[in-house]
């Protein structure tokens, strides 16, 4: 059997028994066939634990991070982990092998005024009123780039004020969104019901004019369009925005547990880089109640 049958098995493994999403298959492909671009003629059962240090090498010194390299090495030992199973393959070579560690970096945030800033958006055209909406929901509501793009007009609550979404891993969860946010869909909504030639069975609630569903890539422009049009100087993009509502709440609440559930991240430690970001929020607290901290 070939190196691309032996994916290919893999694959459909993963997308119908492990039932990962279409863009986490892609992802694992990608990263397999980056493996095989190191070693182009050899095939995968003589694969060697110095040939997966040398592929991570390589790639190192490409350019690339820890975070993308623990990503690749995942990808490669769930393949090689599946053949030990499937295909009698008598080792895992990645086993052992962890990915060079990066300088912990925090993510950039907006400040609440510039945040009020970009999200008082006062156009009446259709983008204006389409892309209104989409900015606010995604600062009112933590939303990643791909749970925006998928969301249904079903999936606002309109009484209640909360939106259902399908994150990472399909969980679902339900977050609340601003009246704000929910003022704006409802005013999109009766503009999208006026695009002609809409199929009836997509309910997707962002559109183009046409009437098609919105790219990644189209609403990560039109971010940044407005971040231009409003005056805020930052390279906007919407993983900026749910950084942004991250730690926002925080610094109201103190509540990392909430800010957890809100984000949907699986494991608290992921979320517990905003408490990195909240630490000057914190040392005022401290310098306006702490008995030694105050000034006579």
């Amino acid at each position: 059997m070939t190196n691309q049958e032996y994916i290919q098995h893999y694959l459909e493994y993963i997308k119908f028994e492990k039932r990962l999403s279409p863009l986490t298959v892609k992802n694992y492909h990608r990263d397999i066939e980056s493996l095989l671009e190191i070693f182009p003629k050899k095939i995968l059962i003589e694969f060697s634990i110095d040939d997966i240090r040398k592929s991570v090498s390589t790639f190192h010194s490409r350019g690339l991070n820890g975070k993308s390299l623990s990503r690749m090495i995942s990808a490669w030992r769930g393949l090689f982990d599946f053949l030990n199973q499937r295909f009698n393959f008598k080792h895992n070579p990645t086993l052992g092998i962890s990915a060079p560690k990066d300088k912990k970096q925090l993510p950039q945030t907006l400040s609440i005024d510039q945040t009020m800033k970009l999200v008082s958006i006062n156009d009446t055209s259709f983008l204006g009123i389409r892309d209104h909406a989409i900015i606010e929901l995604f600062y009112s509501s933590g939303l990643r780039l791909s749970e925006l793009i998928n969301l249904k007009i079903q999936d606002i609550n309109f009484e209640d004020g909360t939106v259902s979404v399908l994150g990472k891993g399909s969980k679902s969860r339900i977050v609340p969104a601003g009246k704000n946010a929910i003022g704006a869909i409802q005013k999109w909504i009766a503009l999208r019901n006026t695009i002609k030639n809409i199929n009836e069975k997509d309910s997707i609630l962002f559109l183009s004019r046409f009437g098609k569903c919105l790219t990644a890539r189209a609403i990560q422009y039109r971010l940044k369009i407005w971040a231009i049009k409003q005056g805020i100087p930052e390279n906007i993009h919407p993983h900026l925005l749910r950084h942004s509502f991250a730690t926002h709440i925080l610094q109201s609440s103190q509540d990392l547990r909430a800010v957890q559930e809100l984000l949907g991240h699986a494991n608290i430690s992921t979320t517990q880089i905003y408490t990195h970001l909240d630490f000057q929020h914190l040392s005022k607290i401290y310098d306006r109640s702490h008995p030694r901290a105050k000034k006579k």
